[in-house]
């Protein structure tokens, strides 16, 4: 006989939401103890430091199962990839670039100048990060689509140098998966590193000799690391950060889904299994004000389970504490609940989806109606899925044209401008203790001041 035990662990809030605090505490929440990791990384960071790549095929033998040749990828073995690619996977990653790209081309910002007063302008100019290593994981499955996710705000941006970094896999020879090879090749990418975990984030920040390569190859350390990853891969950024920028601590994938009785349990099921799928530890998570569809989809998800390829990843997922169903009262306390919990990707399956969406304020990236599952935002949508997790939604972005940006604020005074504004400045420079910075401005008019116990 069947088991029908409901995956789904529920809560009860109709009787009433707490403040954002307790209700941020008491959510399901996948666990993800970084610092426990960083002292376990950090012998691999500085041998990697120390002995560069050498260190790196060491570590992708013990790890992946498998020594590379060399790290970095031949250009041929890309095209040869991308030859090699089902005719219908290539259009559709040609169609995930497309949309993508239209995208982000939008979201490049334009300098701007202000004048503050006649003579004196500040100009705040946007110049794309030099060089930037991509991550795109291995693990327990391929993401073609988040080397998609990553290079494409970084061309837009206008970056010049871009490395793709993806673990090196036992069955292609120690190389990364093919379609990684090949979604590269599409975007234009030809450095391509066959390495993974937190040696791939040392490799990135400190560089090295690829003395494998034919004429030993060099590979030039990046300014900055995006990408998801493991647990090992965040601790390694969280570590070297400062050395290299990074995009965001990005944790075990996460879904919420903000229904109301007009919902279809089928689909909402569907939705929670699409993310519980990546991982054991990925969240699912319903908020309802409905009970009876809360039944309905319990009652979806074990048939819907029993019928899915991972179907003992997606139950340990479901059935673990970072997963549930919450009851409320009405869509204001859903609102409230699921702005507290800021997923990663929150879906509004309820009446007048639109207008209820434009009430949220804190989630990565918001699905709108029973035509927008998350599973479209993964490829096809033309917005980015490499969102914040673990609630880091509340004050962080999803990776974007911007992540790749930084502004520079060019100041242009005149000598009237200054002179203007020169008692001022010194007057602040007092008040604060700083008197040279004070006496830098008055130089320019040929006045010197001085100050009681200088001697001057």
């Amino acid at each position: 006989m069947a088991d029908t035990t409901p995956l789904l662990t529920r809560s009860d809030l109709r009787g009433g939401v707490p403040g954002p605090a307790e209700l941020r505490a008491m959510l399901p929440r996948a666990e993800m103890n970084v610092d426990a990791v960083v002292e376990k990384v950090r012998p691999i960071l500085d041998d990697v430091r120390d002995r560069g790549v050498d260190a790196v095929l060491e570590y992708g033998e013990r790890f992946d199962g498998v020594r590379s040749e060399s790290v970095r990828v031949p250009t041929t073995a890309l095209h040869e990839a991308l030859e090699g690619v089902d005719p219908q996977v290539r259009a559709a990653l040609e169609t995930s670039i497309e949309r993508a790209r239209a995208v982000h081309a939008d979201q490049r910002r334009t300098d701007s100048t202000t004048q503050v007063v006649p003579g004196g302008t500040v100009t705040e100019r946007w110049v794309p990060v030099s060089r930037v290593g991509l991550y795109a994981p291995g693990g327990l499955a391929v993401y073609p689509s988040s080397v998609v996710m990553n290079v494409v705000p970084a061309q837009a941006a206008g970056v010049e140098g871009l490395v793709v970094c993806s673990p090196p896999q036992r069955e292609f020879g120690g190389r990364p998966h093919p379609l990684i090879l090949a979604a590269a090749a599409l975007l234009g990418v030809d450095e391509v590193w066959a390495v993974g975990g937190a040696q791939a984030v040392a490799l990135l920040a400190y560089g090295g000799v690829d003395t494998e390569a034919a004429d030993g190859v060099l590979l030039e350390p990046v300014d900055m690391v995006t990408g998801p990853g493991n647990v090992y891969v965040t601790a390694a950024k969280r570590t070297l950060r400062g050395r290299i920028g990074i995009d965001s601590e990005a944790g075990t994938t996460e879904i919420a889904i903000l229904a109301d009785a007009t919902a279809d349990p089928i689909h909402v099921a569907a939705d929670l299994i699409s993310q519980a799928e990546h991982d054991p530890a990925a969240a699912s998570v319903l908020v309802t004000t409905s009970p009876e569809l809360a039944d309905a989809v319990d009652a979806e998800l074990v048939t819907q389970v029993g019928t899915t390829k991972h179907d003992e990843r997606i139950r340990t997922a479901l059935s673990g504490p970072q997963s549930g169903t919450i009851l409320v009262a009405d869509l204001d306390a859903g609102v409230r609940v699921v702005d507290a919990y800021a997923a990663e990707h929150l879906e509004i399956q309820t009446a007048e989806a639109s207008a209820v969406a434009a009430r949220v304020r804190n989630a990565g990236a918001i699905f709108v109606g029973p035509h927008s599952p998350v599973s479209l935002g993964d490829y096809c949508a033309g917005s980015n899925h490499v969102l914040p997790t673990g609630g880091c939604a509340r004050h962080s972005s999803g990776l974007s044209v911007q992540t790749f940006l930084r502004g520079i604020h060019v100041v242009d005074y005149s000598a009237d401008a200054l002179r203007e504004v020169a008692d001022r400045v010194v007057a602040l420079a007092e008040a604060e203790d700083l008197p040279a910075h004070g006496q830098a401005v008055a130089a320019r008019f040929g006045t010197r001041r001085s100050y009681p116990g200088t001697g001057a």
